[in-house]
């Protein structure tokens, strides 16, 4: 059988994709230094808001191989994978387990770290809106997810690393070109997702982005000051 060249990720969708990736990490990373670098890690959350709003808004008006319309797992698909009958091309089933799992967790770990705070300095955009009891619980929600996302990340890794050296499917290729080879007449290149459906997603992802900041929150009073008795 012959070989056909498609387009399959958009450029959209690939940019999301390695931006997350190195949104994801610098979060890791100052999340665990922290002190001044939580500053940067708030930071970081926010662009993971945007940037997870624009991937939800893309699932529904984005190219065709980006719409969660098109691989959206159901329990049909993932048997007829796992007993290696399905054709397509994409997220297979059983990889659309996998970006639907890391997209609710890392909304999870956006979603508690708006409210959190670390008793110290630092407290999440959106603090002032709760109490600090439940803020103290959503750091704790917070800290217990991350061991849930680095488990998902690891098992991410371990896939595409299978998918190179047993199926001798790179998966990474295609998400740095946009570009797969797959057998002749078994797909077809991406349509849809224009100009102004990216406008609308990406304006859709900055009112998220101005929601999350918490500008929008009224100024504190300032503190009273005490004057000394004489």
């Amino acid at each position: 059988m012959g070989k056909q060249r498609i387009r399959l990720w958009d450029l959209p969708t690939r940019f999301f994709h390695w931006s997350l990736v190195i949104l994801v990490l610098a979060s890791f990373v100052s999340g665990k230094l922290g002190g001044n670098a939580m500053n940067w890690h708030g930071k970081f959350g926010l662009a993971i808001l945007g940037l997870l709003t624009f991937r939800v808004v893309w699932g529904i008006v984005g190219s065709s191989y980006a719409r969660f319309a098109q691989f959206f797992p159901t329990p049909a698909s993932v048997l007829t994978y796992l007993r290696g009958r399905w054709q397509g091309v994409g997220h297979n089933p059983v990889g659309s387990l996998s970006v639907f799992a890391l997209l609710t967790l890392l909304g999870f770990q956006v979603g508690t770290g708006l409210f959190s705070n670390d008793d110290i300095a630092f407290h999440g955009p959106l603090y002032d809106l709760i109490s600090k009891d439940l803020s103290d619980r959503m750091v704790s929600l917070h800290g217990l997810s991350v061991n849930l996302l680095l488990a998902m990340v690891i098992l991410h890794l371990a896939a595409i690393t299978f998918y190179a050296r047993v199926k001798k499917d790179n998966l990474v290729k295609p998400m740095l070109t946009g570009w797969k080879e797959v057998d002749e007449g078994s797909g077809e290149s991406a349509t849809g997702g224009g100009p102004l459906a990216f406008l609308v997603a990406l304006l859709i992802a900055m009112v998220a982005v101005y929601g999350g900041s918490g500008v929008w929150l009224p100024a504190a009073p300032p503190a009273p000051v005490s004057v000394p008795a004489w």
